[in-house]
């Protein structure tokens, strides 16, 4: 090192000064650090702009008597909110009967949401002739929009012109059921028509996850001993963990906001036993022109769905750990 020192010394040439190596470091570090935020830069400006701002004017609405129709639009605070939850309000019983056919309609099909779907990956996970049309057969339903399929049902169930009871008719089963005008036969068609729209979606998930379950681990089962229940209990539910605290999440939310189902198929019949919340949200802001009181539930709708996604997953963490 003495070497090279004497023979720059002796060409001229003067060592770097110590200080400018760290300069140039502390600024490469620098860079670095950065270089994250960079990149999720735009994703945060279209957030800010179109998610987080909407979120804001919404609850300053929720704050005001906001009616659509009228200049003046005062500060009136949590009395949109004292609305929903006093019984001598108006909207009272309407906002309280779209929670629970919102819950209703939640709690019958993020069920079978969650283990048809499970099922339909196990089969189609397996090796058979035909798998990538069956593949593509399960899934052809979520390519639909949520009009056509309405529509579609809504002529199919039709307690008299429906083809649903001319084929339960010919095979000797009663061929009058009220499918979208009388309970429980609406909420079986709204569950059925969505189990079967969207199940290929959630078996879509299923099947990436079963395939990212290392065969070494059934392998290592089977020389156990293990049989075909211990190997789905102990290895593939393990690892599809996350997936399912995936497709749970996702589903529930889905479900919760059910809206054009019920607005083409039963049309909130009988009487507006199957009128969602978000079915109430838009006659609330559109039909009735009161955007704070549709501003007030939209905000109470999201906080009771932010309950429901913490508490599923607190609980899915403290299965895992």
């Amino acid at each position: 090192m003495a070497d090279v020192i004497e023979v720059g010394a002796a060409r001229g040439d003067a060592p770097p000064p110590a200080g400018g190596r760290l300069r140039r470091r502390g600024a490469t570090e620098r860079g670095h650090r950065a270089t994250p935020y960079l990149f999720l830069a735009p994703y945060l400006v279209l957030f800010g702009v179109f998610g987080l701002t909407p979120i804001l004017f919404g609850v300053w609405i929720s704050l005001h008597q906001w009616d659509l129709q009228l200049p003046n639009r005062p500060f009136i605070g949590l009395g949109n909110y004292r609305d929903l939850f006093s019984s001598d309000s108006a909207i009272y019983g309407d906002w309280w009967s779209s929670v629970r056919a919102t819950a209703i309609f939640t709690v019958l099909s993020v069920p079978l949401l969650v283990v048809v779907p499970l099922g339909l990956a196990l089969l189609l996970n397996r090796s058979f002739p035909g798998r990538t049309f069956f593949r593509a057969a399960f899934f052809a339903p979520y390519v639909l929009g949520v009009a056509v399929i309405g529509l579609l049902w809504r002529f199919l169930l039709d307690a008299n012109l429906g083809l649903v009871n001319r084929l339960l008719g010919a095979v000797g089963l009663p061929s009058d059921t009220p499918w979208v005008t009388d309970v429980p036969w609406a909420w079986v068609s709204l569950v059925g028509v969505t189990v079967w729209w969207t199940c290929g979606f959630n078996a879509v998930i299923y099947l990436a996850g079963l395939q990212d379950i290392p065969a070494e681990l059934y392998e290592a089962a089977r020389v156990d001993g293990a049989n075909g229940w211990d190997r789905f209990r102990h290895v593939t539910l393990p690892g599809l963990r996350p997936v399912l605290l995936f497709v749970l999440t996702t589903t529930i939310l889905a479900s919760a906001n059910v809206f054009g189902q019920a607005f083409l198929i039963t049309q909130g019949a009988p009487g507006e036993q199957t009128r969602t919340v978000v079915w109430r949200i838009v006659d609330e802001g559109l039909r009735d022109y009161d955007a704070g009181r549709a501003a007030a539930m939209s905000v109470l709708f999201a906080l009771m769905l932010a309950v429901v996604s913490i508490v599923n997953f607190r609980l899915f963490r403290y299965r895992e750990d």
